[in-house]
């Protein structure tokens, strides 16, 4: 991975495949999941965006498809959840899998963790368990040790999973790379250069396998160890530059 200078990403064209990260990319990250402010402006950007690419959009998100879908209408193309645990392809169809069911025996320890550190909340996504800290930057060590002893009772069938003031606990499958893959192996995808845009270090695997596929990655915020090609500054840049493909 190299340290991402500022750069001008390159302008888009209909042969891409476009693969968006939300919070921190489409939107600001706010200090709770549920405190996030979508501008009216994006949803129509997104479906602009779907038709000018005759489809070959998806928005990859950490968060559940139930959490997410509802952020996102009336755009109702390609997504997928729980870092691409969780797969609604442009068709509508869906493809969830069943719960691991080490998950019911190690819920305990993440919810009473929580419980007892205020500011620290836990969220159940029904595939995965979630700490979020961003209230309590001094408990992330606290937060990232309870997560990796969750995995660690799972006997690998779970693996931490860490981004940005939050922890999660997730089958080794939800990986953004797979949801990319898995994408391009589908219509309207397949066959077109592929580009993935995020903010966070659970991006860093859509990023890798654009990369490999000969495509463009994009990291969005300040310079970093990354393994994007190129730099968007924020959410208002990742705005501007979709939107100069797909004006309105």
């Amino acid at each position: 991975m190299i340290d991402v200078p500022m750069s001008t990403a390159p302008l888009l064209t209909p042969r891409n495949a476009v693969f968006l990260d939300f919070d921190g990319t489409l939107v600001d990250i706010a200090a709770t999941p549920g405190g996030v402010v979508v501008s009216p402006a994006l949803p129509a950007l997104l479906q602009r965006l779907a038709q000018h690419l005759d489809g070959a959009l998806a928005v990859i998100s950490g968060r559940t498809l139930a959490e997410l879908l509802p952020l996102l209408r009336p755009y109702a193309g390609a997504a997928a959840g729980a870092h691409g645990l969780e797969i609604r392809l442009p068709s509508g169809e869906t493809h969830t899998p069943p719960p691991e069911p080490s998950l019911e025996r190690i819920k305990p320890l993440l919810r009473d963790f929580a419980a007892q550190s205020l500011g620290v909340i836990f969220e159940d996504k029904g595939v995965g368990l979630s700490l979020h800290y961003r209230r309590r930057p001094d408990l992330t060590e606290a937060c990232i040790a309870i997560v990796e002893r969750g995995a660690a009772m799972s006997d690998g069938r779970l693996t931490a999973r860490l981004g940005k003031m939050i922890a999660e606990l997730l089958p080794p499958v939800a990986n953004k790379g797979h949801a990319v893959d898995e994408f391009m192996r589908q219509a309207p995808f397949q066959g077109r250069v592929p580009v993935c845009v995020g903010d966070d270090r659970t991006d860093e695997d859509g990023f890798i396998a654009v990369n490999r596929l000969g495509g463009f990655s994009i990291h969005v915020g300040a310079a970093s160890e990354s393994a994007a090609q190129y730099r968007l500054a924020d959410v208002p840049a990742v705005i501007a530059w979709l939107a100069a493909f797909a004006p309105g």
